[in-house]
This record gives structure tokens, C-alpha cells and sequence, in this order.
């Protein structure tokens, strides 16, 4: 339960301090005292959205900071220049994680969340507290996500079916085209190089004889070489000199067998500047660098051409994981629906009792699920809540018929039904007996009390009826400084909260 409350420069608050204990505890003041603020900055250290403006005029950073328990702190801070902290026991956490803890520890219900009772959502979250289905949720869950997902499989195999059929001829050329050209890896630098050969035949041809002549001739460096005797000398060196005459000797060798086979040879030429021109246009027109790229490419759409080959086959495996995944969701879908139709007799009979004791004698409740015709995130339910304040008058959806004071009435009893069926500790209402007065509020009271029995209430109230109900009662006021106005929050001792109910009363 929330034990403690510190707040530091938030709204009207420079600082505040303040110790909440379990039972039943009710904050009262005057309007425009202060008490929707407190509520903001709980809120805001439970994982609400920050707003730079709610920092104190004038002040950097404002600091929210609540216990729970004896050993959980939660801490919020904001910054002016816009950056928002959140804090576990000091450890950094997401606003995410932050909101799902939250979700663990406090209710807080607001002002306008009475509203909601008319929410679809509302209502299928409302029926799912008290069947407790969390299983058949979760199941129900798994399964809608894989159903999603096979659907999404399906849809984006067909486009691209579509899509590689209408392109499949154009395919079917390009993979030819390159099949034909007999792609061989490393061949565009081999025929480059021969290119250039046949074309510079005659040029080579005249260097090869001159390197011959320089080395091979009566008065070449190999002739002289040969003569070099120096073995008296430095049988070393002479060793040295033999292996370069017998290196000289390999390289005119090779320089006369390249001499042999260069020869101009147009016709060869003009094949190699052909293919050269095929291979090039190949690479331009599939915007490629290189001869590897060309046979990867044209690996690729061999596979693409097969799966095109393929696709009805791909289509019918994936219209039968549609299928399998559509059934497993029905039959979630069937126990979850069923989990929620077992409560609803419970709660139509449980909230009838309560509205009762509110005052509205003839009230009528009743849970309607009718199915709706797709899936969704929340099941294949459509639930409403039907209401009727008076003998002979129909049964219709609450937002259509009820009041704002029976609609507060009939979140309350929703509320501590819920409370009766969960095990959250903390509850808070803002003013949620809003619309009624007189017993009808008394009776408020007493509820919210019973619901103080097994957990923390904490409610905001301007009703002395209420507020008599209460174990600990907490007086929100302002005070006037010659800086500014601020809010401030003091727990009232029991001469002091009967002093302050009869100041109630008298309003």
C-alpha cells in the first residue's frame, strides 16, 4: 500500500511530505485547494506523461517521489529542459516498466474516468477482472498474434505473386540472355589482356626482339655473363654469376615462346573485341561492376523463376497455416468467450444489490455478449453493460440512459466488485460521488469503507457524509506566501476531523 508521499516543486507544491496509512482515508478542502494536484504528481510518479509545466514557476526540477510498503520507492523527476527520470530503488526504468508495476500497485480513479463506463473496452476489462481469465486471455492472445501473422504471410506472398507473374516472361528473358552468354568468372580481364595483345602484336613483337638481341646475341648479357670467370677469385661470387646465366637463360627462353606466339591475328581480334562488347553490355544494362555479379545475378533469378514455378504450391502451404492458425483462434476465441459469459449473471445480480443500497431501488444490470463478426485484439466479443433506473423502463446501454449521479454510483459498485476480486492494494477515487448527496452518499461512504477492509481506499471527496466514513482524514489548503501560493496537506486529528465534517455540513 502507499505509505508515503513526497513531492517537491510540482505545480503549487514547493515541498510536501506526507505519510498514508491502510483503511479507509478521505482528503477534503476547498475547491481550488490543491487536492486534484496531489493527485497529479501520484499520478505522474505512476507512470503518467510529463509536462514541463507542471514544474514550480520559476524552479529547474521537480521531484515526485512515493513508497510502498516499507521497501519500494518510486521516484519521477522532471527536468525544465524537458527530460523525464524514473526510478525503482534508485534503479533507472522505462516509463513502460514503470506503468506495469504501477498497474500491480494503485488504482487511481479520476474524474473523468466515469465516463468510461460506456468504453468498449472498459466493459470487457471490467467482465475479465472478475472471471479471472488470464489464461484464456493469454492463450486467446498467442493465438490472435500467430493468426496475424499468418494472414500477413499470405497477403504478402499473393502481391508477390501477382507482382512475379505479370514480371515472369521478363524474367525468363533475362535469365536466357544471361545463360547464352556463357558466363565464365575472371574472363572480361583475360580477354582485356589479349585484346591488347593482338592489337599491340607488332609493337610487342619489336620489343621481344630487341630484349632477345640485348640478351642473346654474340655481344648479349648472356654471352658475357658466360665469359665471366671468377672462380680462382671467389668461388662464391662465381656461383652467384652461374645462377644468373642460368636465370638469363629461362628468361629468353620465355621471351622467345611468348615471341613465337604473338602474331597479329585480326580475325581473332575482332572475337575478342565482340565478346568483350557483349560481356560490357551485359554489365551496363544489369548495373554491374563485374562478371561475378552478372553470374550471381543470374543465379538469382534462376531461384526467382523457380519459386514463380512454385508459388501455387507456396500459396496453398501458406492458405493452410491461415487455416490451422484461424481454427487454433476459434477455439481460443470459444474459452474465452465462455470465461466471460460464466461471471455475468454474478455481476448484473452483485451490481443490482449495490445500486440498491446507492438508492436506485428498481435498477436493473445486465451483461450482454453477442459476438462480433471478425477477431480482435480483445477476443470476438462485443460486452455491454445494459442499465434501466425505473420499473417498465427497458434495458439499454448505460451511457444512453443513465445520469451522472448513477453513473458514479454504478462505477463505484463496479469498482468494489473488481476489488473484491483482485488483490490490488491500493485504491484512489477523485470525487467519484460526484452527482448524489444525503443517505445516498452515506451509503457511498459505507462502501468505500467495506472496500477498506482487505486493501487501502483513498478517496477525494467534498461530501461530509463520505468523509465521516473515514479512518484517517487528510485537509488540503493554501497558503498565501509573499513569494507565492501553495498548496499544503496536513493529516486532521479526531476533534479536528469532527470540526472539519461540520464546516462540510454547513456548506
Amino acid at each position: 500500500m502507499l505509505t508515503h508521499l513526497h513531492i517537491r516543486n510540482y505545480a503549487l507544491i514547493s515541498h510536501l511530505d506526507i505519510d498514508f496509512h491502510e483503511g479507509f482515508s478521505v482528503m477534503t478542502g476547498e475547491t481550488g485547494a490543491g487536492k486534484s494536484i496531489i493527485l497529479g504528481a501520484l499520478n505522474l510518479v505512476m507512470g503518467a506523461r510529463a509536462d514541463i509545466k507542471s514544474i514550480t514557476e520559476g524552479e529547474e526540477r521537480c521531484v515526485i517521489e512515493a513508497t510502498f510498503g516499507e521497501d519500494l520507492i518510486i521516484r519521477r523527476e522532471l527536468s525544465a529542459n524537458g527530460r523525464s527520470r524514473s526510478f525503482v530503488n534508485d534503479e533507472v526504468v522505462t516509463q513502460a516498466e514503470l506503468k506495469a508495476l504501477a498497474r500491480q500497485l494503485i488504482d487511481i480513479h479520476s474524474q473523468h474516468e466515469s465516463l468510461m463506463i460506456g468504453d468498449d473496452l472498459f466493459q470487457i476489462q471490467v467482465v475479465d477482472a472478475i472471471a479471472g481469465n488470464i489464461a484464456e486471455r493469454e492463450d486467446y492472445n498467442r493465438a490472435y498474434i500467430s493468426y496475424q501473422a499468418a494472414i500477413a504471410a499470405l497477403r504478402e506472398a499473393q502481391a508477390l505473386a501477382k507482382k512475379a507473374q505479370a514480371d515472369a516472361d521478363y524474367l525468363q528473358w533475362q535469365h536466357t540472355q544471361l545463360v547464352e552468354a556463357q558466363l565464365l568468372a575472371g574472363e572480361l580481364e583475360e580477354l582485356e589482356e589479349e585484346e591488347y595483345r593482338l592489337a599491340h602484336a607488332e609493337e610487342i613483337q619489336t620489343a621481344l626482339a630487341q630484349a632477345l638481341q640485348q640478351l642473346d646475341s654474340d655481344n648479349g648479357a648472356l654471352s658475357l655473363i658466360h665469359s665471366t670467370r671468377l672462380s680462382d677469385a671467389d668461388s662464391a661470387l662465381a656461383e652467384r654469376i652461374d645462377s644468373v646465366e642460368i636465370e638469363l637463360k629461362d628468361i629468353v627462353s620465355d621471351i622467345q615462346r611468348l615471341y613465337d606466339h604473338t602474331e597479329r591475328d585480326p580475325m581473332r581480334l575482332e572475337q575478342v573485341q565482340e565478346r568483350i562488347s557483349i560481356l560490357q553490355t551485359l554489365m551496363k544494362k544489369h548495373r554491374v561492376q563485374t562478371i561475378d555479379e552478372l553470374i550471381t545475378l543470374r543465379d538469382e533469378l534462376a531461384v526467382q523463376i523457380q519459386r514463380i514455378e512454385n508459388i501455387d504450391e507456396d500459396l496453398a502451404r501458406l492458405q493452410a497455416e491461415v487455416d490451422t492458425a484461424h481454427s487454433t483462434l476459434s477455439i481460443a476465441a470459444e474459452a474465452l468467450t465462455a470465461s466471460r459469459l460464466a461471471p455475468c449473471n454474478l455481476i448484473a445480480s452483485r451490481l443490482m444489490e449495490d445500486m440498491v443500497r446507492l438508492g436506485v431501488p428498481h435498477a436493473k444490470v445486465a451483461v450482454d455478449i453477442q459476438p462480433n463478426n471478425d477477431f480482435t485484439e480483445t477476443g470476438k466479443d462485443n460486452v455491454q453493460f445494459l442499465f434501466a433506473a425505473n420499473l417498465n423502463q427497458s434495458l439499454r446501454r448505460v451511457a444512453e440512459v443513465a445520469s451522472g449521479g448513477e453513473i458514479s454510483r454504478l462505477m463505484l459498485c463496479i469498482k468494489a466488485l473488481i476489488a473484491s476480486n483482485n488483490g490490488l492494494p491500493t485504491i484512489i477515487f477523485d470525487e467519484i460521488d460526484t452527482g448524489v448527496s444525503g443517505a445516498i452518499a452515506s451509503q457511498m461512504g459505507e462502501i468505500m469503507r467495506q472496500m477498506a477492509q482487505s486493501r487501502q481506499v483513498i478517496t477525494i471527496t467534498h461530501l461530509p457524509q463520505v468523509a465521516a466514513r473515514c479512518e484517517h482524514h487528510y485537509l488540503v489548503y493554501k497558503e498565501d506566501t509573499d513569494i507565492r501560493t501553495e498548496t499544503h496537506i496536513r493529516p486532521l486529528s479526531t476533534q479536528e476531523h469532527h470540526v472539519e465534517i461540520e464546516k462540510m455540513r454547513s456548506l
